[in-house]
């Protein structure tokens, strides 16, 4: 019994993990079938899927949080304009946008901007919360971008550092 349950629960990681890439494979099909201007949300949700937030913008746009965390290393932010059609599409998980993250903003405003991190863990003895994006470094290396948030979830300082799974275990390193 324990076997087959061992069995069973393997199968549904493989599966999740094969769920995962085939989703991150799938991505740069999905935008090179994507124009700016052209596209409609439909089209977006037909090759994207259902966003994991939408976040109102002014004028009646609104952009759809696409998030690859924490299997993949990007965050797709895509917004579409009042009239219906895609006006942007941007992987948010890079150094500009990390610049971006400041002593003192507010958790949503972290969200908003990276999309929702791998990693979110409490360390209760410091007072702190530490949330973590996956990213690749060039020329390939995996990295986390740490943000240090107070217990009101203010940032107090952010950080990068090693892939916060580890290094690779497929050989690599």
């Amino acid at each position: 019994m324990t076997l087959r349950f061992d069995r069973l629960r393997t199968l549904g990681l493989g599966g999740l993990l094969g769920s995962a890439l085939w989703l991150a494979a799938c991505d740069p099909q999905a935008i090179k079938e994507l124009e700016e201007g052209v596209a409609t949300e439909a089209d977006v949700v037909q090759r994207f899927g259902q966003p994991e937030r939408v976040w109102p913008e002014a004028g009646g746009a609104k952009t759809f949080e696409y998030n690859r965390q924490p299997e993949g290393l990007r965050n797709y932010m895509i917004t579409i304009g009042p009239d219906g059609r895609m006006s942007a599409l941007r992987q948010v998980l890079t150094p500009d946008n990390f610049r971006r993250v400041q002593p003192g903003m507010g958790v949503e405003d972290v969200r908003r901007m990276l999309g929702k991190p791998a990693k979110q863990v409490p360390y209760q003895l410091q007072n702190q919360i530490v949330w973590t994006w996956k990213f690749l470094e060039q020329p390939n290396e995996t990295r986390g971008f740490n943000v240090v948030f107070s217990p009101d979830y203010r940032v107090i300082r952010t950080e990068v550092g090693p892939d916060p799974d580890g290094p690779d275990m497929r050989g690599g390193g």
